[in-house]
């Protein structure tokens, strides 16, 4: 899962465009392919177009109209974060699924990416894989909660994050780390391929994924001055901030739209 402030997750992204209204097919797959090549969905059910050649663009033609509740999660190993059973494995490798309700049932969408090319010149191949599931929303919303929580629960986290990553003196020891944290601190949604979001919804978008990264930053080395109980210490309390920004950012993706 991307985690860099100017990156989202792929499910990320598809959910908050196909919870908009009147979203175009072609705007919803430019956005969530960016760079890749084009991406190909398999299983989605009732395409508009021949089932071997669908892409985002036939996914979002047959989610994005009518009556629907969308959401991303963003699943780790011992925390499916509301995942369906059905695709909990697959999910929780990719690391990301979207979830999908129509009047005509409800999927899970999973990307798996391969990446190809050099460090230079990075390249991916993103398949999706549908899949019918049971109804989602009632254990969704006890995994995540509300977004206002969410909001309030991120607010904390920072603190701890921040007192982490201080405590490592990153930016003595890595010559990479200060340009990195400005990014984190400078980081904003304007830069992300999605549609416009409300107040709420884009800070949460943006402190999460700025928890996300400072997580990723700490993690690389326990630097040289601490003990094994600290390293110990400081571990349990990023496992549990990743954990509030995953949850986070999902229930930031959640939308009920009426048709």
């Amino acid at each position: 899962m991307d985690t860099d402030t100017n990156d989202l997750p792929r499910s990320v992204v598809l959910a908050l465009w196909l919870g908009c209204v009147g979203a175009a097919p072609g705007v919803v797959a430019r956005s969530v392919s960016g760079d890749d090549e084009p991406h190909t969905v398999a299983g989605l059910p009732d395409a508009t177009s021949d089932a071997a050649s669908a892409g985002i663009r036939e996914l979002a033609a047959t989610w994005g109209t009518g009556p629907r509740e969308v959401v991303a999660l963003l699943p780790a190993p011992g925390d499916p974060a509301g995942v369906p059973a059905a695709v909990n494995h697959d999910a929780t490798e990719a690391g990301e699924c979207l979830l999908v309700t129509t009047a005509s049932g409800s999927w899970a969408a999973v990307p798996r990416v391969t990446g190809f090319g050099s460090a230079l010149e990075p390249g991916h191949l993103v398949s999706w894989q549908v899949s019918p599931v049971p109804a989602w929303s009632t254990q969704v919303a006890g995994a995540l909660g509300a977004l206002a929580d969410a909001e309030r629960e991120l607010r904390t986290s920072l603190i701890t994050a921040t007192e982490a990553l201080d405590s490592l003196d990153v930016a003595r020891w890595r010559d990479d780390a200060a340009d990195a944290i400005e990014r984190l601190r400078s980081g904003s949604t304007s830069a992300w391929p999605v549609p416009e979001l409300d107040g709420r919804r884009a800070r949460v978008l943006q402190l999460a994924t700025r928890l996300l990264g400072i997580v990723d930053l700490a993690r690389v080395d326990d630097g040289g001055a601490v003990n094994v109980w600290q390293a110990d210490q400081r571990s349990t309390a990023l496992r549990e901030v990743e954990r509030t920004a995953r949850h986070a950012l999902a229930a930031a993706t959640y939308a009920s739209v009426p048709g």
